[in-house]
């Protein structure tokens, strides 16, 4: 039966099929969405809660934990993290990549309506929750600016128009408007002046807040007309404030303007955003996990012009980073790659066909091979990303083979004297069996790849079927339009005058397959050896194994860089404030710098900051972002007040709990005293450790405190409770929102508190009163208090209901995340901490020791796989093993080049290790096809026909070999957008092309010769022997 012969008999319907191919192709070339990598996002969900005023410890005890105890129960979830700060608490919900984040978000709804009963009573609102990771870089940053309008105006403008339609666009999971904060009319009160007078804070609150309202009134009817009753109730300017009446002193009206400052400002000064510089309101725009980046960046650019032309004129809304246009670049790049490695590889054909019609066959099948396969990414929902355009590379390598190798066996059969046609008839009988056993075999290498779950399977799931997809083109385009092409293409050489250049090479191809021939059967006469030199490449896998460095994923350079300032526990917001504007300065002085945007204050915290840094194009800046870092890291060291860390955005973010470094320990006790004392003590022995730098701990336990200890004899005698004293002090530091102002957009607030000189120093305790007393005048607070100073916990963090301390950290050059693993869990083991405090690793570090477990797996899965449907195809069970001894020498070679080019065996190199394993595979089965084929048909003995086989099959292997190694060239030595992605992959292909390709045209010889031997010795041979045999006659 030959499939082929249809096919090559009807030319013109052939065409036209390939021509179909290519067409579905384009057409899905175009349409496919754009995105950096495959959709990998965990469902991640965050809930908030808040409760004004609220210190970290009760928002700890009384918020997030009821919430975590009900969420404990929801099915899925595999990381369960919550902060609490002043007034605030988040928990984040990480659930597996299977569960469905639309079901996984009502069962998260269910768990806040069953914890609601053990919430505080006082919670102004239910917590809420958003399909958004906070951990999540943004994928769009713009700013808002003006020359005109004041900065609360713009918050305004931000929060209520521009962020409300942009939320509304379909991929947004969530906008944080950042810098600022909402109009407001603020009170500030001069405690001593008010005292005088023998009015108390509370009163003047009494008074503010019943001057606005906003009630039903009701309505009047006069006969046939009815009135809607409307009222004056309210105001909304410092103006209309300062003539309040708010009290009577000697008969004499007191008014809010003689005891208070009344000024248009915002809702909090303690807030303040910077864009290169200068004062701006920013927004950050998250994705929902799954969404595509790419779409959603253009649907918020779609909306923009609208936006700008509803806001205000004087108001310029501005990009100030946009995560599309590198993604775009790297996707650019990768094509462009393919489009070199296409090149490349008919090149090489060319090279060793040296004939142009011939040459011209693989430059058809290849291109059609690959594009025909955009047509199976779009029926499989698929992408243009890094990591399906680079299958396509390295399938440019792949493809190739088969028309290579039909195309080889029918030039054969020419040149024995028989027409094109006929000889296209016969070689495309005779390989067919031999191209199908190749590409079943190869896509069994990917199996393991597409039943594989986590984080690895699901990443590399598009890509296994992206490539097996090509090679399944591949193979059907060989065998229908490679043969075809060949019975009209191809032509007998015998009587055709070469030039001088095709003599040459002629020659050197002759003497190179003459040199083989007597190398061969000089190893095939002593096969010990060759042997030996075998198990050496097992135990040198063992040795390099052990030796090189790991790591999880390569760093990438997106053009982003983001980064925390932290400060002294005890920093004040005016303090960290001056050194963001320094910091600021800094990073936007370096030339590779575009944009940066930076903000500090907010959710009751004054000591950190948050930067982001929008890189100009690698083309421009011509470093990396790691170098960007590593230059302006110590230059940020020389800011005093604040230490800022900086990292490079990755594509792949695990976890969801926010930090200042790209890697997290995460160590969780019963108590929040043993992380008090374990924590800091883990995170000074990071500090000392060579290679590992930029730690930081989550655990703020030492912010300043004033502790206050009421006299409550003294406080009674005088008529004030716990209560009033409470009561007063809040009115006075508590910036308490008194009143509240309406509008027909928005709410605002009247903030009431003492003037700022007041609330800067423990000294304005010596200012603030309690009044009425029993004994009718003023009396200063500190006459009923004492006041020491202490520390208290600015934040308290937990990790799956228990207190936990996270202490993050970056690499250093020539570290990798193996070695510091090992290195801090040697640090833990040796502080010897108690059994209740337990150490594990939280994001990309946990994501990467989990892969250990995995990829040997994966690893011998792929071996397993491959030998099963050799087995099956080959109907033994030792011809198999015979093919598989090829996979040691390129794993060798593998290792040999990513430690020589200094590189890590981490995700990218373990794919191109199973990659390997189908490749070199390839020569072995062309070897043992023909030399199975020679003993059942021509009757030849096991040593002539593996000898006969090896010269024949030479040409072709050696030529399918150097296709797929210089389809892989590009990959390696790439230097553009996202080519840090790609070069593990290349290199560890590289190599282990070069080391196996020496070897197995030797070994596999030898190995099938024995296997063969050992097989009759098992049989009952006497007269076999496993290392020797009849010479073979040159």
């Amino acid at each position: 039966m030959n499939p082929s012969r249809l096919f090559i008999e009807r030319p013109v319907a052939t065409t036209l099929l390939t021509i179909a191919i290519a067409i579905a192709g384009i057409i899905a070339f175009v349409v496919l969405p754009v995105s950096p990598l495959p959709q990998v996002d965990f469902p991640t969900i965050t809930v908030g809660a808040s409760l004004p005023g609220a210190s970290p410890d009760i928002m700890a005890s009384a918020v997030a934990t009821p919430l975590e105890r009900q969420f404990g129960h929801i099915s899925g979830i595999t990381e369960m993290t919550s902060s609490s700060s002043i007034g605030t608490t988040s928990v984040t919900l990480q659930f597996d990549l299977s569960r469905d984040i639309n079901g996984a978000a009502r069962d998260v709804q269910a768990g806040i309506n069953a914890a609601r009963t053990y919430l505080p009573a006082n919670l102004p609102s239910n917590p809420s929750y958003r399909k958004v990771n906070p951990a999540d870089s943004p994928i769009m940053m713009l700013s808002l600016q003006s020359d005109v309008y004041d900065i609360p105006t713009l918050y305004d403008e931000a929060s209520t128009v521009i962020m409300q339609r942009i939320s509304q666009i379909n991929g947004v999971g969530q906008v944080n408007v950042v810098g600022a904060s909402l109009p407001a009319v603020r009170v500030e009160i001069n405690p001593d002046q008010l005292a005088s007078f023998g009015i108390s804070l509370p009163q003047v609150q009494a008074v503010i807040s019943g001057q606005n309202s906003n009630l039903a009134k009701g309505q009047l009817a006069n006969g046939d007309n009815r009135y809607d009753i409307l009222a004056t109730d309210q105001i909304s300017k410092a103006e209309a404030y300062r003539p309040l009446v708010i009290g009577y002193h000697n008969g004499a009206a007191i008014r809010l303007q003689d005891v208070a400052e009344v000024i248009d400002s915002q809702q909090t000064v303690r807030q303040a955003g910077y864009v290169n510089g200068r004062r701006s309101v920013n927004l950050m725009i998250l994705r929902q996990p799954g969404a595509n980046i790419i779409q959603t960046v253009e649907a918020v650019k779609a909306s923009l012009p609208s936006l700008q032309a509803t806001i205000p004129k004087g108001e310029h809304l501005g990009i100030i980073l946009d995560r599309t246009l590198t993604i775009r670049a790297s996707v650019e790049n990768i094509e462009s790659t393919l489009l070199v490695s296409v090149a490349l590889v008919i090149l090489v054909v060319f090279v060793f066909l040296r004939n142009v019609p011939a040459t011209l066959i693989p430059a058809v099948v290849v291109p059609v091979s690959l594009i025909g396969t955009c047509a199976i990414m779009y029926l499989c929902d698929f992408s243009l990303d890094n990591l399906s355009l680079m299958a396509l590379a390295i399938a440019s390598g792949f493809v190739v083979d088969d028309a290579i190798v039909v195309m080889e066996n029918i030039s054969r059969h020419i040149e024995d004297g028989m027409t094109p046609f006929q000889a296209s008839l016969r070689g495309a009988r005779e390989i067919g069996p031999t191209v199908f056993t190749i590409s079943i075999s190869l896509i069994a290498v990917f199996i393991p790849l597409l039943m594989m779950g986590g984080i690895i399977g699901r990443l590399f799931r598009e890509f296994a079927i992206t490539l097996s997809a090509s090679i399944l083109v591949s193979m059907v385009v060989s065998l229908t339009t490679t043969p075809m092409m060949c019975s009209r293409v191809l032509r007998s050489e015998h009587n055709v005058e070469h030039g001088r250049i095709w003599k040459l090479s002629e020659l050197f191809f002759t003497k190179l397959i003459n040199g083989y021939k007597r190398s061969l059967n000089w190893v095939l006469d002593h096969p010990a050896l060759v042997l030996l030199v075998f198990l050496c490449t097992l135990g040198l896998n063992v040795y390099l194994l052990i030796k090189i460095p790991g790591g999880f994923f390569p760093q990438q350079d997106t053009g982003v860089i983001n980064g925390g300032m932290q400060g002294p526990q005890s920093t004040s917001f005016y303090a960290m404030n001056s050194a963001v504007q320094q910091s600021v300065k800094i990073i936007k002085d370096d030339p590779a710098v575009q944009n940066v945007m930076a903000f500090t204050g907010g959710q009751g915290s004054t000591n950190g900051g948050f930067v982001f840094v929008a890189l100009k194009p690698l083309d421009e800046r011509g470093i990396s972002a790691t170098d960007v870092i590593n230059r302006l890291r110590p230059k940020l060291a020389r800011v005093s007040g604040a230490a800022t860390f900086l990292n490079a955005v990755q594509d792949i973010r695990m976890g969801g709990r926010q930090s200042n470094a790209q890697f997290q320990y995460t160590i969780s006790a019963d108590t929040t005293a043993q992380l008090q004392e374990w924590g800091p003590k883990l995170a000074a022995e990071l500090r000392k450790v060579p290679g590992i730098q930029d730690v930081n701990s989550d655990q703020q336990n030492h912010g300043l405190q004033a502790l206050l200890t009421y006299d409550r004899a003294t406080a009674a005698r005088l008529g004030a409770t716990p209560q009033l004293l409470d009561q007063t002090l809040y009115a006075a530091f508590g910036q308490s929102e008194v009143s509240t102002i309406y509008s027909e957009l928005n709410q605002y607030y009247v903030v009431m508190e003492v003037a700022p000189k007041y609330w800067q120093t423990p000294e304005g305790l010596k200012h603030d009163y309690l009044i009425p007393t029993k004994g009718g005048g003023a009396i200063p607070l500190d006459s009923v208090l004492t006041y020491a100073p202490s520390t208290s916990p600015l934040s308290v963090n937990h990790t799956g209901l228990f207190p936990s301390v996270t202490i993050s950290f970056n690499l250093g050059a020539g570290v990798s995340l193996g070695q510091a693993t090992q290195l801090i869990q040697g640090i833990q083991q040796k502080l010897n901490m108690p059994e209740s405090v337990k150490g594990h690793f939280a994001g990309t570090a946990q994501a990467y020791k989990q892969s250990l477990g995995t990829e040997p797996y994966l690893i011998m899965t792929a071996i397993l796989a491959v030998y099963l449907v050799l087995g099956m195809l080959y109907e033994s069970l030792v011809h198999p093993i015979t093919i598989l001894t090829t996979l040691p020498p390129a794993s060798v070679g593998a290792m040999l080049a990513l430690i020589l080019t200094g590189g890590e065996l981490d995700v990218m190199s373990i794919i191109g290790i199973i990659l390997l394993i189908g490749i070199v595979k390839k020569n072995a089965i062309m070897m043992i096809d023909f030399a199975l084929n020679a003993e059942r048909n021509e009757h030849m003995n096991t040593r002539d026909s593996i000898f006969q086989a090896s010269i024949l099959r030479f040409r072709p292997i050696l030529m399918t070999t150097a296709a797929a190694l210089f389809g892989a060239v590009p990959l390696a030595v790439g230097t553009g957008m996202g080519a840090e992605l790609r070069r593990p992959l290349g290199i560890s292909i590289i190599g282990g092309l070069i080391v196996s390709q020496v070897l197995t045209l030797y070994t596999t010889p030898v190995i099938y010769l024995f296997m063969d031997n050992l097989r009759l010795k098992v049989q009952g041979d006497k007269n076999a022997r496993l290392f020797t045999a009849r010479p073979v006659q040159l």
